[in-house]
């Protein structure tokens, strides 16, 4: 497996490196399997949170920033037909102890970072500000950033992650020219205190940008009941993640709405049952205050669940989860 020993592109050989990454990716998901996350260990690390006010916080890896239980959803802050609701759901968020900002470069057209920008005068200073960049070269990331940078009205971001990892995209983000090279220029010149990526396809694609030799500081995953059964982010990566110390960032923990409206969970559930995880915040979408009060009250009443919790939750949801159905974002295979 590789040694992570720089936060930087290491200027590796590609055919030197070739038989310790398929290893990696032929051994991560049968000892994610076999080292399991017990219940006790889940728990420990899930309550060992501090709290600002009423909103418990954790540390955010081995970055050893603080953040908030719930972060607050970018893609959601462009949904709402007025500006000045998304300005006031961002506003009411940090008045309420949120301090982690998600958002995209591609979000509604850039309306979600614009929205977040406005509300974010004269508040930049109280949140952990982060957004992502979807291409895979190095020019064109660059390009992404500047505009994410314009339109949060802001100089840096506290973290900017590469966005939709899928199988196959970490070669051409290591590649040449790639994308990774923008992303610790950005880190070089200030405009970015740390690096991560995300997807929501394939664990496969995550365990194949683990595989290459690179220090990464945040990594964002699907998490959900529904998630343990099929293509799970939850067996195949989370504990490789919290092996090395990266911050988990969850998303999708009510499977964009599906598992609530199933009626085979309540958003409780799913929100206790991630948060009973080793994850250091739940991203969470809210197009409305009441939205955000609920996910408010969802973070505030979390108490870990216990094993007997966890294994009926999990029984309750394998049916439907195990075609996919509520989890459309995943796929088997490109196409």
């Amino acid at each position: 497996m590789p040694v992570l020993c720089k936060c930087d592109v290491r200027g590796f050989d590609m055919n030197e490196k070739t038989t310790t990454r398929r290893q990696f990716l032929r051994t991560a998901g049968q000892g994610a399997l076999a080292a399991g996350l017990p219940t006790g260990a889940l728990t420990r690390a899930a309550a060992s949170g501090a709290k600002h006010g009423d909103m418990p916080y954790r540390t955010l890896g081995k970055t050893g920033e603080r953040v908030s239980l719930i972060c607050l959803g970018g893609y959601h802050m462009g949904k709402p037909t007025d500006e000045a609701t998304s300005i006031r759901i961002v506003h009411a968020a940090i008045d309420a102890g949120i301090n982690f900002l998600d958002n995209a470069w591609k979000y509604n057209n850039g309306r979600s970072e614009a929205r977040m920008g406005k509300a974010l005068r004269g508040k930049r200073d109280k949140v952990f500000l982060m957004t992502k960049s979807d291409v895979r070269d190095k020019k064109g990331a660059m390009r992404q950033l500047e505009q994410s940078l314009r339109r949060l009205q802001t100089d840096y971001l506290d973290l900017w992650q590469v966005h939709e990892i899928a199988p196959g995209h970490p070669e051409r983000v290591f590649a040449p020219g790639g994308a990774i090279e923008a992303w610790v220029q950005a880190r070089k010149q200030g405009k970015t205190r740390y690096i991560g990526f995300t997807g929501h396809e394939n664990p496969k694609g995550h365990l194949e940008m683990l595989s290459h030799d690179f220090a990464w500081d945040t990594v964002q995953i699907p998490l959900n009941p529904a998630d343990h059964h099929y293509l799970s982010f939850e067996t195949q990566v989370l504990p490789e993640l919290v092996k090395r110390k990266i911050g988990v960032i969850a998303m999708k923990t009510l499977g964009f709405g599906a598992l609530p409206r199933s009626g085979v969970a309540s958003s409780e559930e799913c929100w206790h049952y991630v948060m009973s995880m080793p994850v250091s915040t739940v991203c969470t979408g809210c197009e409305s205050i009441e939205a955000l009060n609920r996910a408010l009250a969802g973070a505030r009443s979390f108490k870990p669940l216990t094993d007997a919790q966890r294994q009926a939750l999990l029984a309750r949801t394998k049916d439907i989860a195990l075609k996919g159905k509520h989890e459309h974002y995943k796929r088997t295979a490109r196409g």
